[in-house]
């Protein structure tokens, strides 16, 4: 049967023992993605408290960290998602995400809008990537891939 959570504090309990176990083990997002078969992106969002997952890719994550049943029961449960408490988020990584979207937001609704028309880009249909990659004037840059389905307005 099908849980959901109506509190995310259990999930986010959870998320500290899971990060706790996978530092002390020293496994990357991608091991433990890896052990579950599914992506990296959904597979830590899953153990950060932001997704379910499937029964068997909880008992293998659950496995890999040295988690017990009611992680793995846990892991299963619909959550309440949104991690990010008040209105501006405070961390200085997620704080330029918010950043990004404060500047580019309006561009990325005029653009999808006039492609597409009226509706709106999927978070659930979604696919997240994020990938290093060398930057020809010196150091890295991070390109990060939302791909989500488009769902366009039904009138009814």
């Amino acid at each position: 049967m099908v849980h959901a959570q109506l509190d995310p504090a259990a999930r986010q309990a959870l998320a500290l023992v899971a990060v706790e176990a996978k530092t002390r083990k020293d496994l990357s997002w991608q091991q433990i993605a890896d052990a579950a078969g599914l992506s990296a992106a959904f597979t830590t969002a899953a153990v950060l408290g932001q997704h379910a997952l499937p029964e068997d890719a909880a008992k293998a994550v659950a496995e890999l960290l040295g988690l017990d049943d009611d992680a793995v029961m846990l892991l299963q449960t619909i959550p309440t998602r949104g991690s990010i408490p008040g209105a501006v988020p405070t961390d200085p990584t997620i704080y330029r995400f918010y950043e990004m979207l404060q500047v580019y937001g309006t561009t990325l609704k005029a653009l999808v809008h006039e492609q597409f028309g009226d509706g709106i880009i999927s978070a659930i249909n979604f696919r997240l990537d994020v990938q290093k990659v060398a930057d020809p004037e010196g150091g890295e840059r991070a390109v990060i891939t939302l791909d989500g389905k488009y769902l366009p307005t039904k009138p009814f």
